[in-house]
């Protein structure tokens, strides 16, 4: 009965969300004179290519300045579908016109591959400056012969085609409010925050890059074809590569990765140039108002719709405050147990059997030019066990987990992940393959997303499907957050604790975790070590865990490796390694006494 009530709510939430602005678009296509209908159809047409911009440029976090191109190609399928008279008109156009923008975007993905930032942004508009030459040299189907992109019947006014173009608006936005909450989504927004993170997620780099793109270029073919029947023909003005790059400054200042943003943005480009045209001054002015609002936004981190949620959701969380107080004032609950008995995974646990090798690794090196940063190194973690990796600053500690989750090659060293050879002296395999094959890691620098949610973050790291009851389980005694809690919201202290939360959720063969404890006090850092000592009984995986926090390390972990230059120089368990000369000279800088 209470999941059909939940179902209810959720499908009268939808209802209401989708009868609002239904009819808002009906009221103005009913009420508004001929020339704002037209306006306002440009605009709507404008925030469709604004949301192709919000998936690679505000989602993904990649520089684009050619969705204009994409949306030529969509116009010129449209206006050679029309010469050919295929049947369906703009209903079987529509989505033509977008497939035909995919190889496109495929196409300029590739260099995304490999380039970001300014070389990438080069890439992009060198293809948007080629693909305005073409079109320019070959007119439009039907342009010389006088032939107009047909409207289908029942939308041949401007005001039916004005509510065909907020239909398709709305098909978009709900498309990719549907992705967002779906791994590809995830890892779109997870890109935009660290590639390397992503990959250590077992997620393909380049797959999540290309998807981008493909879908960007799809959406932006489709708001080509609403232009094409705008205005009924089109020409290579219509595309100006200038167009792309003040659709991108919109875009960031909008917040187009929202689909209310790409609306503000697209009625902020139509009215903000109507205003200049009715004071007289050049329209071309309304770039340097954009131009300005993008750079805010950048400096600011966050684009107009960023800051309408986060208000929203400030007033939202401060109403649920202040009913969860009267609640608890009407009815006193009993304190939740901060480390529920029946949460322990034990009554599956097998009777004794031979410890198998979590993580092996034989004769790893890494060299950068003539600098040799690890030196051959052999080190085996045991199913079951918290092994201690330690050694003074530029030990080669970083640079020997790169090798091992293969950031970097391992220089013809063997390393095995559950049996599993991930990397020998014929190469290795990929970052993400690895990850899949049960090794995960964390890292030094904050890389968790801030535009997910710790329950959307849980899920894109475990890579499986989870409930809130998982979820709550895998967080107790670790970190106080509520699924639904922004992860923009929380300290990084906190996401970092939430990165290994999400790494042991993947239940991996094997958990690096690199420096969990920085910045976290000694009563944080203790109540840490003893979370990680039940990590393998809870999770079912063994750690590797790189530690300066000696007391951390000596606490959780039932073995340890020092290494200096690069070189093992102790292994064995904590109160034996930590009383060893050479390792009291080399990582304590202490001589042992006389």
């Amino acid at each position: 009965m209470g999941v059909r009530s939940a179902g209810g709510r959720t499908v009268a939430r939808w209802a209401v969300a989708g009868l609002g602005p239904a009819a808002l678009a009906y009221g103005l296509a009913a009420g508004l004179p001929a020339y704002w209908v037209f306006l306002a159809m440009s605009a709507v047409i404008s925030g469709v290519l604004l949301q192709s911009l919000g998936v690679v440029a505000g989602q993904a976090g990649m520089v684009s300045l050619c969705q204009m191109a994409f949306a030529a190609i969509g116009a010129w399928t449209t206006a050679q579908l029309n010469v050919w008279g295929v049947p369906g008109g703009l209903y079987v156009w529509l989505p033509l016109a977008g497939l035909a923008a995919v190889p496109f975007g495929l196409l300029i993905g590739l260099p995304a591959l490999r380039l970001r930032g300014v070389h990438l942004a080069i890439i992009t508009l060198g293809f948007a400056a080629t693909v305005d030459v073409v079109m320019a040299a070959n007119s439009f189907p039907g342009v010389s012969q006088g032939v107009v992109v047909g409207r289908p019947a029942g939308l041949t006014s401007d005001r039916q085609f004005f509510l065909l173009c907020c239909g398709v608006f709305a098909l978009v936005a709900v498309a990719l409010s549907l992705v967002r909450r779906t791994r590809l989504g995830a890892s779109w927004r997870a890109l935009k925050e660290s590639e390397r993170a992503t990959a250590a997620a077992g997620t393909s780099v380049p797959g999540a890059k290309l998807s981008a793109f493909a879908v960007s270029a799809f959406i932006a073919g489709v708001s080509g074809a609403l232009l094409a029947g705008q205005l009924a023909m089109v020409v290579s003005r219509n595309f100006d590569p200038g167009q792309s790059l003040v659709a991108y400054a919109v875009a960031v200042m909008a917040g187009a990765h929202h689909a209310e943003g790409a609306l503000i943005g697209g009625a902020l480009g139509v009215l903000v140039s109507e205003l200049l045209r009715r004071l007289g001054v050049p329209q071309q002015w309304a770039n340097v108002v954009f131009a300005v609002g993008a750079v805010q936004a950048m400096t600011q981190g966050s684009g107009m719709s960023d800051g309408l949620r986060t208000a929203l959701r400030s007033a939202v969380r401060k109403a649920l405050r202040a009913r969860r107080a009267r609640a608890a004032s009407a009815v006193a609950a009993p304190p939740p147990d901060p480390e529920p008995a029946a949460t322990e995974i034990t009554p599956d646990v097998p009777g004794p059997r031979e410890p198998r090798a979590a993580l092996r690794i034989e004769r790893v090196s890494v060299r950068y030019g003539q600098v040799v940063a690890v030196d051959e190194v052999g080190l085996t973690v045991l199913a079951g066990d918290v092994h201690g990796l330690v050694g003074p600053n530029g030990a080669g500690k970083s640079s020997l987990v790169d090798a091992i989750s293969g950031f970097v090659p391992a220089g013809g060293g063997v390393v095995e992940v559950g049996g599993v050879v991930v990397a020998d002296g014929r190469g290795g395999t990929s970052v993400h393959r690895r990850a899949r094959a049960g090794l995960r890691r964390t890292f030094q620098q904050d890389r968790v997303p801030v535009g997910l949610s710790v329950r959307e973050y849980l899920r894109f790291a475990a890579r499986r499907a989870l409930g809130d009851d998982e979820l709550a389980e895998g967080l107790a005694g670790l970190v106080a957050v509520a699924p639904g809690d922004p992860i923009a919201v929380l300290d990084v202290g906190t996401r970092r604790l939430l990165e290994v939360a999400g790494t042991l959720l993947a239940r991996p063969a094997i958990a690096v975790l690199d420096e969990p404890a920085a910045g976290l006090g000694h009563a944080e850092s203790e109540r840490l070590g003893a979370w990680l000592r039940r990590v393998p009984a809870r999770y079912g995986a063994a750690v590797l865990l790189i530690e300066h926090d000696l007391d951390l390390v000596r606490a959780a972990c039932t073995g340890v490796t020092v290494l200096d230059f690069g070189r093992v120089v102790a292994q064995g368990p904590p109160a034996e390694v930590f009383a060893e000369p050479r390792v009291l000279r080399a990582y304590l800088g202490e001589e042992p006494a006389a």
